[in-house]
């Protein structure tokens, strides 16, 4: 979503869009099984990789508006998937020879892309190390843990593929981070994941999203044995693999402890830094954690604009850049409805919560509880934040005031 801010450049107002393209959608080489996107194949025809990939026409299209619709000194492309490197090399040297052509003087391009590595060879590398790409690795722990989900189509563990690019990624020193999913299994492991992640695939930062997968209301009753007590349906709204709450709280709050005693300044963990900024009062650098949503907005192959990555559906659809520009479809009423609504829908709990500066009721995606009063849109993984944002609470404003730093939020608000 483009913001307008007071900064000046180049005598115009600040403009900015995120955006995550999906040049080749939902295709993938791995089959994970909590993967929310795969289920996407639907939007189009998949029956061909060629039919589904950004064809140089559309790919064209959407960077030059990308770059029109935004006048920062550093202008960001983010390239997702499925899984981006099956288009080749080939075709990401044609993404920065369209950049180039496009490219204000005043302006740099930088690009991101997030793989499973499994395809990483080491002309890949070169391209990345040449031109700057930041690589986003997905990687859920060691060998046990990352295989549990993230299975190739034949069944098997794709750690050892995802391992292999990691090395290969480290030979000519291109800047990587990992990106680790918090299933029920790996929640359970906190500090083997993260100290696996520190000390044997040493990313330059690790960031964390909980799975939180909500199941269809054709299949969430599920019956559950007790014993010999009785059988009865139990009412559950995720999918299993899920992390519970109270998991996603213990596994945060364990590892910010480690974090704090053995690598602050040190290693960069997204939400800790972000907690740090936040408490002194700035705005959160997260999407699922702002007041105002929708800053991502999700490109289709086809370059259908959807609201967000999470609400890839027909109702946040909000054009195609044929038909109409990116930055339009940016600030469309659609689009700032979408992004405000966030804030409007909070339940009076969370409205009322010491916390709320924290998460302000956290992804839209994830609110699917109801509140003690019945109140629709209390976030799933509200018990565990609120664990989490207890425990960091004292630590954060200790530190702060320690280093003279205003602390403006919080159950210790020592506003200086």
């Amino acid at each position: 979503m483009t913001t307008i801010s007071a900064p000046q450049f180049n005598g115009k107002a600040h403009s900015k869009i995120q955006a995550l393209a999906k040049p080749i959608g939902a295709v993938c080489n791995i089959d994970c099984t909590y993967c929310y996107y795969l289920g996407k194949q639907g939007l189009l025809d998949y029956s061909s990789r060629s039919s589904v990939s950004m064809d140089k026409g559309a790919l064209e299209r959407y960077i030059k508006q990308c770059i029109e619709a935004q006048n920062t000194a550093e202008i960001i492309f983010s390239w997702h998937g499925g899984e981006p490197t099956l288009l080749g090399v080939e075709y990401f040297e044609y993404v920065v020879e369209l950049q180039a052509k496009y490219c204000p003087e005043a302006s740099t391009i930088t690009n991101d892309i997030q793989t499973n590595g499994a395809l990483l060879n080491e002309r890949w590398c070169k391209f990345f190390k040449k031109h700057d790409f930041v690589v986003g690795v997905s990687i859920d722990g060691p060998g046990h843990i990352h295989n549990h989900y993230r299975k190739n189509r034949a069944g098997r563990g794709s750690f050892e593929k995802t391992m292999r690019g990691i090395e290969r990624l480290k030979k000519p020193r291109v800047q990587f981070a990992t990106l680790t999913c918090v299933n029920d299994v790996s929640s359970q492991k906190p500090l083997e994941v993260y100290r696996f992640l520190r000390d044997v695939v040493q990313p330059f930062q690790i960031q964390f999203i909980p799975v939180v997968d909500k199941l269809s209301a054709s299949t969430n009753s599920q019956w559950h044995s007790y014993g010999d007590l009785a059988i009865i349906p139990v009412k559950r709204l995720v999918e299993p693999w899920s992390v519970s709450a109270k998991e996603w709280g213990h596994f945060l709050s364990t590892i910010f402890d480690e974090w704090l005693k053995h690598d602050f300044g040190r290693v960069f963990i997204p939400y800790f830094d972000n907690f740090f900024g936040v408490w002194m009062g700035h705005q959160s650098s997260m999407c699922t954690l702002s007041e105002i949503c929708g800053k991502g907005l999700a490109v289709e192959p086809n370059g259908d604009v959807y609201s967000c990555d999470h609400y890839v559906f027909d109702e946040f659809l909000l054009g195609n850049i044929e038909q109409r520009s990116l930055g339009s479809l940016a600030l469309s009423f659609k689009q700032q409805k979408f992004g405000f609504a966030k804030s409007k829908s909070l339940p009076t709990q969370c409205d009322e919560c010491d916390y709320r500066f924290a998460c302000h009721g956290e992804c839209p995606k994830n609110r699917i509880l109801t509140t003690n009063s019945g109140e629709v849109g209390l976030n799933y993984l509200c018990s565990g934040w609120l664990d989490f944002f207890t425990h960091i609470d004292p630590i954060i404003t200790e530190i702060l005031k320690r280093n003279g730093k205003p602390v403006r939020g919080g159950k210790h608000d020592i506003s200086i």
